[in-house]
């Protein structure tokens, strides 16, 4: 079976779980133990971890804070941030294309009281620039924009953003889940605030994540998720996940020497999709040129997107839209705030490769995909 569902999650990379390995049995101390050799191992591990993912980012490590992933991470910020700033303003901007976590986050603060301005998309899938421009008022503390969309790909222009909002006194935060480990991602050439990120996005294991929150001028005050101790420099108490940051730390290494991998990646997805847009009532979803070099998302004209992937699940792992709204037989609100089209969203699949890919996996797929289409399309 190949795997063309990367966006969902990666397969853990072999260096990655050989260095986890030891933090499982053999150096299985508490991090935040001073008084014994297991303690100042764990420390030391996390120390360096740290220091991996910070220089991914182009951080400090004191500006990293560990989590259980981009959800949990993504609650934190915005949360927090909001509670922190109430007394400047209770408005937020986002998008309407975001992950459900940065959405139903929104949703629920708006239920205590947030103004929240969802800026519209065009076809590409990217914002509008003057729009958000017009979006901010004097109660404004913040802008979340994801990087790049986990279904289209789409990278927005964020340093752009990020100078839009350093120009009216706003902290910028950015969901860069998607982005982290496939594209170079600088917080301080892209103006960024804030960040989160998550390790099995990058061949990392699944349970771990971290944020970043600048800590120069000006500092960010954020108001911690859990309280009980002052782990993680107060934000997140709580005995720290050692193994997994561990194998977080070592994804973010692998992953910053491996970023010219992806330009092989976005050879060979280049070019099957010039070979799928051939196919007759294909079409591109998003922007052509500013997108993640491993994504692919179509439309099928006559195609039902759910029919497809029963059709070709025994052979090719691919996805209709997010796996976090897999559960509900939907249609993508990512596709549906692009083109306002239900048949097109319906109709829409993600493939999103992964750096292992091969051209002869591709062909193999291109021919599989093309003889399913027809097949539905004759039943139709």
């Amino acid at each position: 079976m190949i795997y063309l569902d990367n966006n969902s999650t990666t397969q853990i990379d072999k260096d990655v779980l050989d260095e986890m390995m030891p933090y499982l049995n053999e150096m299985y101390g508490n991090s935040a133990s001073r008084t014994h050799k297991f303690g100042w191992e764990a420390n030391d591990a996390v120390k360096l971890s740290r220091e991996r993912v910070s220089s991914l980012i182009n951080a400090k490590p004191d500006e990293i804070i560990f989590t259980s992933g981009s959800t949990e991470g993504i609650n934190f910020l915005i949360k927090g941030v909001y509670d922190q700033y109430s007394d400047k303003g209770n408005h937020i901007i986002t998008v309407k294309t975001e992950h459900k976590a940065i959405l139903d986050v929104c949703s629920y603060l708006e239920n205590k009281g947030a103004e929240i301005t969802y800026l519209n998309v065009n076809e590409d899938g990217l914002i509008d620039l003057e729009e958000l421009k017009k979006a901010i008022t004097a109660k404004t503390v913040l802008i979340s924009v994801m990087y790049a969309n986990n279904e289209t790909g789409v990278v927005q222009e964020i340093k752009e953003i990020g100078n839009i909002a350093r120009k009216n006194d706003v902290f910028f935060m950015t969901d860069a889940t998607q982005a982290v480990g496939k594209i170079p991602v600088d917080v301080v050439e892209d103006n960024i605030d804030l960040l989160t990120l998550s390790a099995h996005k990058l061949h990392g294991p699944k349970g771990v994540g971290a944020v970043y929150i600048k800590r120069q001028f000006p500092k960010i005050k954020v108001t911690p998720l859990l309280h009980g101790g002052g782990h993680e420099k107060g934000y997140r108490s709580g005995t720290i996940n050692v193994p997994g940051i561990v194998g977080l730390g070592k994804a973010s290494e692998i992953a910053k020497k491996n970023h010219p991998k992806y330009e092989n990646v976005l050879k060979l997805r280049n070019q099957l999709e010039e070979e799928l847009c051939k196919i007759k009532g294909v079409a591109l979803n998003g922007d052509k040129d500013n997108r993640l070099p491993n994504t692919t998302n179509i439309s099928i004209d006559g195609v039902d997107a759910e029919a497809l992937i029963i059709k070709i699940r025994n052979e090719f792992a691919i996805a209709s839209g997010s796996a976090c709204t897999s559960a509900e037989v939907l249609p993508s609100h990512v596709i549906m705030a692009m083109y306002s089209d239900e048949e097109k969203a319906y109709s829409s699949i993600r493939i999103s490769l992964g750096k292992n890919i091969t051209e002869e996996d591709l062909t193999h797929f291109k021919s599989y995909i093309l003889n399913k289409i027809n097949k539905i399309r004759v039943i139709i």
